[in-house]
């Protein structure tokens, strides 16, 4: 049975939407730290062939906002909700949120620079592009010739 029509019933509930994931701005950074502690602890491994000898060659493993949202088991959108300054109920957050950014931009940038990360990877990720324009003033004739054998 359906609740009837034009009730009021929502009034009567003591707080509207579900808690959040990380209750105070410490535990958000705690479990952040976590996630950088892990990146450093589990690079990714290359495996080469030299000499007729197999070695596995440790690689950096690059910081993403992606992967520590796994890590934390939460999703970018609530991940954002911890970055909005508008919103009041995550205000606190915004420091940490903040720093944290800073930091997985800050390790990407680095890694790409000192050639540990892909650099052309890193620099479309990170927004970073060489910017080139050719401008001619004036009038440019083209004469294109075909010839055909």
């Amino acid at each position: 049975m359906p609740a009837p029509k034009q009730n009021q019933f929502w009034k009567l509930r003591t707080k509207h939407g579900r808690d959040k994931i990380f209750t105070t701005p410490e535990i958000l950074w705690s479990a952040c730290v976590e996630y950088f502690e892990s990146i450093a602890k589990n690079p990714l491994y290359e495996t080469i062939v030299q000499s007729g000898k197999i070695y596995e060659l440790p690689k950096m493993r690059a910081m993403t906002i992606e992967g520590l949202c796994i890590f934390l088991d939460i999703d970018t959108d609530t991940f954002l909700l911890y970055c909005d300054k508008e919103n009041k109920s995550y205000k606190d957050f915004i420091g940490v949120t903040t720093r944290v950014k800073e930091i997985i931009r800050t390790q990407k940038f680095e890694g790409a620079a000192a050639g540990f990360l892909n650099a052309n990877i890193i620099a479309r990720d990170l927004g970073l592009k060489d910017a080139s324009s050719l401008e001619h003033l004036g009038n440019l004739t083209i004469n294109w010739n075909e010839t055909h054998d």
